[in-house]
């Protein structure tokens, strides 16, 4: 075998169960720490983010970073489309996870007292040591004031709050549909859209009561999806999906990433540029306000620039693939 890959991270960490679940289908060596052990006995981030990965003794955050660092040093069992539209469709995809759905992700978290309570009760007891009653219920409070005291960064408050839940009722509507057809988004083989959707509804659809139940009464492949992207390792390569003839979910799902996610990258990268100190838009008819995110505003630098670099050919597959969903005002 080869050398294991050292992961830090948590179950309650979207990302660190994504990127999980990428090493277990590529059947890739690791060794997983809880953070809070990595923390006292391995070197850190400058940024603290979960899942760190460790190549070389050196830490890494940033899952799709790391997925494109293992493509490049591991050619078994690859994830990533070899088609560079179909590849783009997907980055379009996995980012929408990773920075829209965490939305949800965090607004049902910390808005409502069931998910608050649970969250306080159970994620302290994942940080790889015992907690008495008392020790666990000063842990649990400390933990749920700082996460809600995030909620407004991360673009959950009084305005946004309504956008964000009809867009995840969507979204379960869309991909229980999508799965009643197909195995994984882009055909019969995962790619890291897969992974990223897979990682924010470990928590959505298996853990935080509000957003589960909405699960459980309008989605039941989504939930059984989830469970079954956990573990791929027995899985045989097969192929994804052509560009020039996507499943009809993922152009319906193209079209709520347009109706949503895309004009928030849009109007977050105006604000960043501009050095403004609030993002100001409307999402899907109703006003949002949050606080400008630079990341985001590099996340759709790098989606330009995936797409800059295709050929002719290409080009057209995706803007034909794009058109009409709201997304091809990304690249115009």
């Amino acid at each position: 075998m080869a050398e294991p890959i050292t992961i830090a991270g948590s179950p309650g960490s979207p990302y660190t169960r994504k990127m999980l679940a990428v090493l277990r289908y590529r059947r890739l060596p690791y060794v997983f720490l809880p953070i809070t052990r990595a923390r006292a006995t391995l070197p850190q981030p400058k940024v603290a983010l979960l899942p760190t990965f460790y190549f070389d003794g050196a830490p890494m955050t940033d899952s799709t970073p790391i997925i494109r660092r293992l493509e490049a040093e591991h050619a078994d069992r690859s994830i990533v489309p070899t088609d560079p539209a179909l590849a783009l469709i997907d980055a379009l995809i996995e980012d929408y996870g990773d920075e829209w759905l965490t939305k949800a992700m965090f607004h049902y978290r910390w808005s409502y007292a069931a998910d608050i309570r649970k969250s306080a009760e159970v994620l302290p007891n994942w940080h790889a040591r015992p907690l008495d009653d008392e020790a666990l219920a000063t842990m649990g409070k400390a933990f749920a004031d700082r996460q809600i005291s995030r909620l407004a960064y991360v673009g959950s408050n009084a305005v946004t709050g309504a956008t964000i839940e009809a867009s995840y009722h969507r979204l379960l509507t869309i991909l229980d549909a999508h799965f009643g057809a197909h195995r994984f988004l882009l055909g019969a083989r995962p790619a890291p859209s897969d992974f990223a959707l897979y990682g924010q509804l470990t928590q959505l659809a298996l853990f935080d009561p509000t957003p589960m139940a909405l699960a459980t009464e309008i989605a039941p492949r989504v939930i059984a999806w989830t469970n079954f992207i956990e573990d791929l390792s027995g899985e045989d390569e097969t192929e994804w999906a052509s560009v020039d003839a996507l499943p009809a979910g993922i152009t319906a799902l193209l079209g709520e990433i347009g109706r949503t996610y895309a004009p928030l990258l849009l109007a977050n990268a105006k604000a960043v540029m501009a050095g403004a100190d609030k993002v100001v838009t409307e999402i899907d008819g109703r006003a949002w306000e949050q606080a400008p995110f630079p990341y985001q505003a590099k996340c759709l630098k790098a989606l330009r620039d995936q797409y800059a670099a295709l050929n002719g050919a290409a080009r057209a597959s995706v803007d034909a693939a794009l058109a009409g969903t709201g997304c091809e005002a990304l690249f115009a």
